[in-house]
Formats: structure tokens, C-alpha cells, sequence
């Protein structure tokens, strides 16, 4: 009778308890080991890419850390891309780079923390990247004059670029560059940078333990490149690009102040190339009102593009530029 009930007991709730523990235990070990198992394998994983996926130019120092700067083609003047937010010189590597460089010498770059550049000292807005990306030049001996690219975020280091060093600027082209005026106009931006505020990267801690390597892997989260692309991927991925990209976010509202006191480039060449695809609510008028930089200047658009026009219709980004430096060498010649 003893038996019989001992075997059509219930479990008591100290047993369940005392299962559940040894449950989440063994979960909690099973993660632990998983997290120990990313973090020794993320640099192995690093290293190994960085043999795979060489610097396709130099790495400079620019004071304690190195930038790198890719340039080519031959000619005057040297045509010098500063890259949006959160981007390098790859995206512009694939096609518009050999483009222009057909005509004339342009150089791409990455900012400290991408691509290939080590990380660089705090804080990361307008200001310390032009200064950053004039000692770049200099110590790589690419000299003046420069026709200046900035897209999107970009368009803020390159406006300061040209105030604190005009002398050696002949022209700027413009393509979907931010206008100071969102950084306090734009419920997107405001909650982007807001979103960013945090002292260290949530996102780079998780790929320090192998996580976004893991997660890019998964079918439908990395589309196919063009050639020529193939690097990016790999330089994305790394602990190093989430944290640079949150100090770049977390620069923005000084960025675009240091950006708004420049009111004038005078008389310099000025082209912006506006998305028309890009609907963002008020952009069309900031683009617009960026015009009013220079006595000299005009707008063009990708009439088939949204923001990253240089690889959603990359001609229409290769035209701007070409047509710039066309209008340089034309001024020089008379």
C-alpha cells in the first residue's frame, strides 16, 4: 500500500524548485561557455580577416593613431570624399572611386574607428575630423588644391573643413549632406543621437563576444556585394565600428554646431546633389538652403535614389563630381 502511493506521488514543490535551479544552472553555464567561446574567438576571427581583406591604400599617423587613405588616379584637383555617418571608404571603393579616378586623383578615407583606421581619441565631431583629415593629407604628401565630397554626415566635417582651411579648397560637392538645422529641427536625428547618449556601445560589447559575426551570417541579414565590396562585411562587424559609429552619433549635436558657424564659403564652387527620393521631412528645403553657402552655386539631383545616392545611382554621384572639377580646371585656364 506504502509502494503504491509512493509511486503515484506528486512532486513536491522543493522538487520542482530544486529542478528549476539545476535547470537554469546549467542554462546559465551553456551561456557562459558560449560567451567564452565568442570572446577568445572575435580577435582570432579579426586577424584572420585583416590578412583576407588587406588595406587597399596607406595607414598614416595623425598624431597617435593611423588613418587610412586610399588614393588614385592621376590629375589635378585632388577630389577627397568624407563618407556619412557610420561609413567608409569602401562604399565609395566599389565604383565611384574608379570612375573619377579616370579623370583625375581622389582619395577615400576612412575616420578613426572605420574601416581600416585605428581608433582615435574623444570626442569625434566636425571639428577634430577635419583637423584629423588635414594632418592625413599633409603626412601622406597628397597636397592641394582639394575638391571637397561630403555626404550625409560628412557634409558637416567638410563644411568646416573648407573654413579652416580655404586656402587650399576649390571646390565642394555636397551629395545628400546633412544641414545643421535637423541636428534641432528633426525628431529623427534628435532621437538618433538621443538613443546614442550612452557612455560605451551596447552594440559593441555584443560584438566583442562574437554576435553581430554570428548574427551576419544568417540568411537574409547580409545581402550580396559588388565587387570590389567584398571587405566590407568583415571592417563592419568588428566591436571597433559599433563603438566609433556611437562617439560619431554622440558628436553630432556639437558637429552640427561647429558646422552652422561656418555661413559663407564666399564665391567657392558649390554643388548640391539632392535625393529626390529622400523623403524625410524637410530635407528637401535644408537641401535647398544649403545653396546659400556660395554666391556660386547650384543643385542637381539622383532623381532615382534615396540618401545613399553614391550607391543607389552612383552615376548621378560620379556626374556631380566630374562636373566640378571640370568647372575648376576651366577656371584655372582663364
Amino acid at each position: 500500500m506504502n509502494d503504491q502511493n509512493q509511486i503515484g506521488k506528486v512532486p513536491t514543490p522543493k522538487r520542482r524548485g530544486r529542478g528549476c535551479l539545476l535547470w537554469l544552472g546549467a542554462s546559465l553555464a551553456s551561456l557562459l561557455g558560449l560567451l567564452l567561446v565568442g570572446y577568445i574567438f572575435e580577435p582570432v576571427a579579426e586577424a584572420a580577416d585583416a590578412k583576407a581583406y588587406p588595406p587597399p591604400g596607406q595607414l598614416v599617423d595623425v598624431g597617435g593613431h593611423r588613418l587610412h587613405i586610399n588614393c588614385t588616379g592621376t590629375g589635378s584637383p585632388t577630389v577627397v570624399i568624407e563618407a556619412g555617418l557610420g561609413d567608409w571608404s569602401t562604399t565609395w571603393g566599389g565604383y565611384v572611386q574608379p570612375e573619377v579616378a579616370k579623370t583625375t586623383r581622389v582619395c577615400t578615407y576612412d575616420r578613426a574607428g572605420m574601416g581600416w583606421s585605428e581608433a582615435g581619441p574623444l570626442p569625434r565631431d566636425a571639428a577634430q575630423n577635419a583637423k584629423e583629415l588635414h594632418t592625413l593629407l599633409q603626412n601622406a604628401n597628397i597636397p592641394g588644391p582639394y575638391v571637397m565630397v561630403g555626404h550625409s554626415l560628412g557634409g558637416l566635417v567638410v563644411r568646416v573643413f573648407v573654413h579652416d582651411y580655404s586656402s587650399e579648397v576649390v571646390g565642394v560637392v555636397f551629395i545628400e549632406s546633412m544641414n545643421p538645422k535637423q541636428l534641432s529641427q528633426s525628431p529623427t536625428v534628435q532621437s538618433q543621437s538621443e538613443s546614442q547618449s550612452q557612455p560605451f556601445s551596447f552594440q559593441a560589447m555584443l560584438a566583442r563576444f562574437g554576435v553581430a559575426r554570428l548574427l551576419v551570417k544568417l540568411p537574409g541579414i547580409a545581402p550580396s556585394l559588388p565587387p570590389n565590396e567584398e571587405a566590407y562585411y568583415p571592417l563592419y562587424i568588428r566591436p571597433q565600428y559599433f563603438q566609433a559609429t556611437t562617439n560619431e552619433s554622440q558628436g553630432m549635436p556639437v558637429s552640427g554646431a561647429q558646422a552652422a558657424a561656418v555661413k559663407s564659403f564666399g564665391d567657392l564652387p558649390l554643388i548640391v546633389l539632392t535625393a529626390r527620393l529622400n523623403n524625410i521631412q524637410g530635407w528637401q528645403e535644408w537641401q535647398t538652403e544649403l545653396l546659400q553657402l556660395s554666391s556660386n552655386s547650384q543643385q542637381l539631383f539622383a532623381e532615382n535614389s534615396g540618401h545613399n545616392a553614391q550607391a543607389e545611382e552612383p552615376e548621378a554621384a560620379i556626374a556631380a563630381i566630374l562636373q566640378m572639377v571640370r568647372q575648376v580646371r576651366e577656371t584655372v585656364k582663364r
